[in-house]
């Protein structure tokens, strides 16, 4: 059985639901069960039109659960005037559901769940497993998002940014339980890009994919963090750079840059130089200046700040380091690195130390300390 097939079509089928008057979050609950059925008969029984099978199992449930409540009497005589289940309609309502389920009234991991859940079409367990909490955690956090979003109808606008930075959320949580999310924000971004033509869409659809080409090189042996500079380029995956190069140049074409394309474009330039020494790091300094153009954002210029150390000089990047917050997130490290390369190994070595006190994981600190250790036995006795 296709499993990536059967999610796909979880959100047409939600949107049929909707469409013949039930509301969002029975719509959803109806379909997760038609879900649960599929992925038990399907195999022994495959059906010759999934679409129409969910439909007709989800529209069923639906009915059921409307008629088992007295309260939602006038609801059910409403539902049951719609035209019978037939053949589904063409209508594709999955833009419409990925606008609803990254509602701006909604907390960043409320919507991360919803998405996966009724655009995603992941099952509760799936989604808990995925972020490593109890399923019964996960089915309350959902629960509490349909309801804040339940009067919300699927004919309002949506917020593009908001449902571009709840895809960026899933692909940065990467590799949790048995699925991976950084393959499945990318499988979404992929369906997003179908449905409109925009090109921050695109920007970020190439950004997925160049970071996703680098994922096997970036740990060692035992989760070991390995820095750009160190990792093995002849296993990254060229096959997704390609694509990623390929579907950001045509977004840049349609000339309106957005921040998920110019960090794509960063990322790209990181993809193509075939050392970190041959990197392009002038335009790569040149990338981040558009970058703060879009969002003004302090991590932005940190990282800045380290591209320049590397096109200008240590000394360059240390003075723009110097006008940042030094309690930013990964202040200290990127101080000793250019500390380091500009011959202060001693000062090197105690920022690699506190830094890795200040590190915000554990495979993260470990790299630090090692830092730390490999720049003290460099220092000349």
């Amino acid at each position: 059985m296709d499993e990536s097939l059967l999610r796909e079509l979880v959100p047409a089928v939600i949107g049929v639901l909707v469409r013949r008057g039930a509301d969002f979050a029975s719509a959803e609950d109806a379909v997760q069960e038609a879900l649960i059925r599929a992925l038990g008969a399907w195999p022994d029984d495959p059906p010759r039109d999934p679409k129409g099978w969910l439909v007709a199992a989800a529209w069923r449930r639906f009915l059921d659960a409307a008629r088992a409540e007295a309260s939602r009497r006038g609801r059910e005589d409403t539902v049951e005037a719609e035209p019978p289940p037939g053949e589904a309609p063409g209508t594709d309502d999955t833009l419409r559901l990925f606008f609803l389920c990254a509602h701006p009234d909604l907390p960043p991991a409320a919507a991360v769940a919803l998405t996966l859940r009724a655009v995603g079409g992941l099952t509760t367990r799936q989604v808990a497993a995925a972020y490593l909490v109890p399923e019964a955690t996960m089915a309350q956090r959902i629960s509490r998002a349909k309801k804040r979003i339940g009067d919300v109808r699927l004919d309002r606008p949506g917020d593009l940014a908001t449902v571009l930075r709840v895809l960026y959320l899933v692909f940065n949580e990467g590799y949790g339980g048995d699925l991976d999310l950084a393959a499945e924000a990318i499988r979404l971004a992929r369906q997003l890009a179908a449905l409109t033509d925009e090109p921050e869409v695109a920007g970020l659809l190439a950004l997925m994919l160049l970071h996703h080409a680098r994922r096997d090189s970036r740990t060692g042996t035992g989760g070991r963090l390995v820095p750009l500079a160190e990792q093995d380029r002849a296993r990254w995956d060229t096959r997704l750079i390609a694509e990623g190069v390929a579907v950001l140049q045509a977004a840049l074409a349609r000339d309106h840059l957005g921040e998920y394309q110019a960090q794509a474009a960063i990322a790209a330039l990181h993809a193509d130089a075939p050392s970190t020494g041959e990197t392009d790091w002038v335009q790569i300094v040149e990338w981040y200046d558009e970058l703060l153009r879009l969002t003004d954002s302090p991590v932005v210029r940190l990282n800045r700040a380290v591209a320049l150390g590397e096109a200008d000089g240590p000394r360059a990047g240390l003075a723009a380091l110097a006008e940042l917050d030094p309690g930013l997130p990964r202040h200290t490290a990127s101080r000793a690195y250019l500390h380091e390369r500009a011959g202060d190994l001693d000062l090197a070595a105690e920022l690699y130390a506190a830094a890795a006190r200040l590190a915000p994981s554990v495979p993260e600190r470990d790299h630090l300390t090692r830092e730390a250790a490999r720049v003290r036995a460099r220092v000349p006795r």
